[in-house]
């Protein structure tokens, strides 16, 4: 295969990648409407729109060291990012920005929200960790025709008084619990709460799916607001089993293709809490695999001993901030040091639970310094003046390159619409948030894209004003043009990588983008145009003149 042959299969693979890129894809987001968070299914590009586009609230938090001064500032900020992270994210917000600002601020950004109130409190609120046994005794199991009575008599939810028509809903389900085994046992734990009632049908033991953790259901990732919306009645809440409580798990699990949210039903008395928590790490064991060992304090780690001595063999959730991180079973009884076996994964999900337990054990207090509230409409406004600046940018760009160049400027505007659309392929494959002076980035680019087009042009004129042959013309303007392009570009993705590094919020989406407009265009106007150049020589070996 000639040189040639490889310029143009790189090009192609270079567009398809970016057309992967781009192609739309099914998320499943929770939007605020009707004052009320709902899950939608909906199916969009890849390319997120920052607080500035959308509208919602920018928060600032800092270290509150009015009731004493933290020693480790910057890992007592890390451990806090960590916590207001895990709220966000159980906040229900499309797309939020949670970031570190310097050595002793928080940047939060939430689109689509205007709760302020809510907001502040859900970031500020301390981590309250909790070790709590999953219940084992199938209380849980015993109520639910209770809390199938209460919907039905409510009318939670809009539920009617008899369910046992809904033929839309409740097959659906059984066919995603149905165990593959043929076991007695396992057969009657799924018919134990396969029932057709409003509330029983949305919820299925872990039993039925073969888990051998006590306490444990399952519940459709769609079918979750409305399970929340029953456990917040205060009926329903009255009905459940004495003595113990329902928490959510923070991770999923999919089954037949579909989304599974854990929902634990544990004892409601703490065995130990995060305060008497001193460290956490993560490591690596040559059988156990990746776990994250933990260290507690004198007087809990003897309180914890004689509680985990208790429950041998019984599974300990770990809880933070109500939600269920992990439920190991307890092997011994566990003193001031004990471990958590993470099942199977990486490192990096180590690294992540030992910073939520640190963050259980010393909370960071935090007060907002900043809030401030960004319309919806400015968002829709700003995104219409982007696209025009752009628009106009572009029509500016290829009304002077084919004006001043013709067909070589041909060429270079052929190249810059690859560079469009190698820098909207980089945004999204990096999952960049796109904001209003990320479009200005975006714009500015555009210029620089034909920045180097031009000096090439300029050189190739001047080699064949020295009578060079049209191809050594060309070949010499690529290669003593090079250099210049080199300077401008490395010293413009310098500027930008600073503004990166030490910007925030808007700041860092200007950056990101004029540095992925920067290697786009190096791409494109380099490699991109000298192959145009090459397949029209390819194709005209006899031409003496170069329009340029």
């Amino acid at each position: 295969m000639s040189n040639l042959q490889y310029r143009v299969s790189a090009i192609v693979v270079l567009v398809l990648a970016s057309l992967w890129a781009l192609y739309p894809r099914t998320v499943i987001e929770r939007n605020r409407r009707g004052g009320a968070f709902v899950t939608d299914t909906i199916k969009r590009v890849p390319l997120k729109k920052g607080l500035d586009l959308q509208g919602g609230m920018h928060l600032t938090l800092a270290v509150d060291e009015s009731k004493g001064v933290i020693a480790n500032k910057g890992e007592a900020l890390d451990r806090a990012l960590k916590v207001v992270r895990t709220r966000i994210d159980q906040f229900g917000v499309s797309e939020p920005v949670v970031q570190k600002a310097g050595t002793d601020r928080i940047i939060v950004e939430l689109p689509g929200i205007d709760d302020e109130r809510r907001a502040t409190d859900v970031v500020q609120k301390a981590a309250f960790l909790q070790f709590q046994i999953t219940d084992k005794t199938g209380a849980f199991e015993r109520v639910i025709p209770r809390l199938d009575g209460i919907v039905k008599e409510k009318k939670l939810g809009g539920a009617t008084a008899d369910v046992r028509g809904d033929s839309a809903k409740t097959p659906a389900i059984k066919s995603l619990f149905t165990p593959k085994t043929d076991s007695a046992k396992t057969k009657k734990a799924a018919d134990s709460t396969s029932t057709t009632g409003p509330f029983s049908r949305l919820v299925m033991s872990a039993q039925a799916l073969g888990s051998p953790v006590p306490g444990l259901f399952f519940v459709a990732a769609s079918d979750q607001p409305e399970i929340d919306s029953y456990l917040q009645n205060a009926d329903i809440q009255a009905a459940l089993p004495p003595g113990k409580v329902v928490r959510w798990g923070a991770d999923s699990t999919v089954v037949n293709g579909r989304a599974l949210i854990p929902l634990y039903v544990l004892d409601a008395r703490a065995i130990i809490g995060g305060d008497a928590l001193i460290d956490a790490q993560p490591t690596m064991e040559p059988i156990e695999g990746t776990v994250v060992t933990f260290t507690l304090s004198n007087e809990g780690g003897r309180k914890f001993k004689s509680e985990t001595g208790k429950h041998v063999k019984d599974y300990m959730a770990i809880v933070l901030d109500d939600r269920v991180m992990s439920a190991p079973v307890i092997q011994s009884a566990i003193g001031t040091r004990g471990q958590i076996t993470m099942g199977g994964k990486d490192l990096a999900a180590a690294q992540d639970l030992a910073i939520v337990l640190r963050a259980g054990a010393l909370p960071v207090p935090l007060k907002v310094e900043e809030v401030r509230a960004i319309g919806p409409s400015l968002g829709a406004d700003s995104v219409n003046k982007g696209i025009t600046a752009g628009a106009i940018a572009v029509l500016l760009v290829v009304i002077i390159m084919l004006g001043y160049y013709r067909f070589a400027g041909l060429l270079a505007v052929c190249g810059l619409a690859l560079y469009m659309l190698f820098t909207l392929a980089a945004l999204a494959g990096f999952s960049a948030v796109l904001t209003l002076p990320g479009l200005a980035g975006f714009v500015l680019s555009i210029g620089i894209a034909v920045d180097a087009n031009v000096l090439i042009f300029e050189r190739i004129r001047e080699e064949m004003v020295h009578g060079k042959a049209i191809r050594t013309a060309i070949d010499e303007g690529f290669k003593h043009a090079m250099s210049a392009i080199i300077d401008s570009n490395v010293s413009t993705a310098l500027t930008a990588a600073v503004l990166y590094q030490y910007g925030t919020g808007p700041v860092k989406g200007f950056a990101v983008t004029l540095i992925a407009g920067i290697a786009a265009s190096m791409i494109s106007s380099i490699f991109v145009v000298k192959t145009f150049f090459l397949v029209w020589l390819s194709r005209n070996k006899t031409a003496e003149t170069l329009s340029i």
